[in-house]
């Protein structure tokens, strides 16, 4: 009974059991980031024809397209993805990155995304436990890879997404989990102002728009989970993140300056560090400053 116990308490136990599930969220991720922003453009697209009353025309029915349907399927030959096929990581290491039917290239996107889903689980993991703060952390890990995504491909922050999760931070706060209450709220007030004001000022200045009002509700949602402190070193890292892979894509990659870079990743993995040692982190600035 001493042993189970042991075990059941070993952080190398639950590490291990939250990159299992975290390769298995991962795969979910790579249907979200793929299949929301097309949901979305669909659902837009009829209420626009609703609002300007104007007719669709008729068209046969068609099978319903979510995060649960269609099934997986080679979008080259239509073969379904047949269970032993869609084991995260090792399907595609076994099929060697193509169809089993066609043969068509599988993008490599798939299996980095479930490792690195899995990855940053363990470490979430190992950070924190056997806390409650654990499962929530996971939630929000994952939620900021599925939005990395889709802002990567697209350009877009779904408030589907980033809406639910900063009702939860708030939600958290009450139980002091991560922020007491107090900071929680002023933090998701400030966190969307200080792009707000930004963005307007950008704009003003050069009359171009140089984010999304999707980049404030990402950083009010930030605010939310671990209160306004955490705000400038958030905002700091993002920065400097962006900064850098920006110029080394320039660099390196021959990418044209002219071609916006979406903001959203930087500030989700600016915010998911904050989240682990955004403590620690204002902790040696304050030292070094001698505060």
């Amino acid at each position: 009974m001493q042993q189970l116990s042991i075990l059941l308490n070993s952080p190398y136990i639950l590490s291990a059991l939250a990159g299992i599930i975290g390769l298995m969220v991962g795969s979910f991720l790579n249907v979200v980031i793929y299949r929301l922003p097309i949901m979305m453009q669909r659902n837009w697209k009829k209420d626009c024809m609703e609002y300007l009353e104007l007719s669709q025309e008729e068209t046969p029915a068609t099978e319903p397209f979510n995060l649960a349907f269609p099934l997986s399927h080679c979008p080259n030959c239509n073969t379904p993805i047949k269970p032993h096929q869609n084991i995260p990581v090792i399907s595609y290491l076994f099929l060697k990155g193509r169809c089993a039917q066609c043969r068509t290239p599988i993008s490599l996107r798939y299996p980095i995304i479930e490792a690195f889903t899995a990855a940053a689980s363990v470490i979430v993991a190992w950070h924190f436990g056997y806390t409650p703060q654990t499962a929530f952390a996971l939630v929000l890990t994952w939620s900021l890879i599925a939005l990395s995504g889709i802002d990567i491909d697209h350009h877009l922050l779904p408030d589907s997404i980033t809406l639910p999760a900063l009702w939860l931070g708030l939600f958290l706060s009450l139980f002091a989990l991560f922020t007491d209450a107090h900071a929680s709220i002023i933090g998701a007030i400030a966190g969307y102002l200080a792009l707000w004001t930004v963005y307007h000022l950008f704009k003003l200045v050069t009359g171009k728009e140089g984010m999304g009002y999707g980049d404030f509700k990402l950083l009010a949602l930030f605010g939310a989970w671990l209160g306004w402190q955490s705000l400038p070193v958030i905002i700091l890292l993002s920065s400097l993140v962006g900064s850098v892979i920006g110029i080394t894509m320039v660099v390196l990659v021959n990418r044209d300056h002219r071609i916006p870079i979406p903001f959203g990743p930087y500030l989700a993995m600016a915010g998911w560090i904050a989240l682990l040692w955004g403590h620690d982190i204002n902790q040696l600035y304050l030292t070094q400053v001698g505060l």
